[in-house]
């Protein structure tokens, strides 16, 4: 006899729980101190075009992101800003462009947020956007292939795609919530 399970509800539950309970209530009243905190030295974060000292800085506006092409075997340590930036355009804006009819995104062309307030509407409006289509997928969305945007993992299902999004998510909050804890206990 087996159990009947909605997976649909399951994954987007899974999110929706620990963004409403555990990583957008850490990220209340950011500063654009702790936004831009560099807590080591030679520090990747979202710096104004021409200010940065990473191998490429990428951006369609007034900031941009710090990058290397190919990465570095260990990439130096980032900022709230930068993991931010990395949540809004490389785990929710490209999958929401590819899968959920959002608008394109890419580390390229993106307008980085000049500002805590602005990094956190970004990443609102891609949450936003994700668990809307994920909640749409049903049991035969879930199953489905990702398609060609997923590259090598083009033929898994798009459940797996769910689950790494979410992992993303909840893996990136939680050194952003590290972040800030560190920012406030720095002088004692």
């Amino acid at each position: 006899m087996g159990i009947d399970i909605d997976w649909n509800d399951a994954l987007t539950s899974q999110l929706n729980w620990h963004w409403d309970n555990q990583l957008r209530p850490r990220l209340a009243g950011l500063t654009d101190d702790e936004y831009f905190w560099e807590p080591a030295a030679d520090c990747w974060s979202i710096r104004r075009h021409g200010d940065s000292a990473a191998p490429v800085s990428v951006g369609g506006g007034e900031w941009a992101m710090d990058y290397a092409m190919p990465p570095h075997e260990t990439e130096p340590v980032t900022t709230i800003a930068w993991r931010l930036a990395h949540i809004a355009v490389g785990v929710f804006g490209m999958r929401n462009a590819s899968h959920f009819g959002g608008p394109p995104a890419d580390y390229s062309t993106f307008e980085y947020a000049g500002s805590a307030a602005a990094a956190l509407d970004q990443l609102d409006a891609g949450y936003a956007v994700w668990i809307k289509g994920v909640q749409s997928l049903g049991a035969a969305g879930l199953a489905r292939p990702c398609g060609p945007a997923e590259g090598p993992f083009a033929e898994y299902p798009m459940a797996a795609l769910v689950l790494h999004i979410h992992r993303e998510v909840i893996h990136h909050g939680a050194e952003v919530a590290l972040l800030r804890d560190l920012y406030l206990r720095q002088a004692g």
